[in-house]
């Protein structure tokens, strides 16, 4: 039982990386067709949400210093 527990633990945070990089992907996709800017996918929900995945460990480990 604890095993599966901890496959949960470790496929839920993968799963939820997998979506949010293919909604990333389509949003990088709509802007390419549309001839946006490179930096326009960064400013949909997506990308602000990978900037923060991004930051998140840089900006905890700054403060824990």
């Amino acid at each position: 039982m604890d095993v599966l527990k901890n496959l949960l633990a470790l496929c839920a945070p993968l799963l939820a990386a997998v979506i949010l990089g293919n909604l990333f992907l389509t949003e990088v996709k709509k802007a390419r067709s549309a001839r946006a800017p490179w930096y326009a996918p960064y400013l949909t929900l997506p990308g602000i949400m990978v900037l923060a995945a991004l930051c998140l460990p840089i900006l905890i480990w700054l403060f824990k210093r």
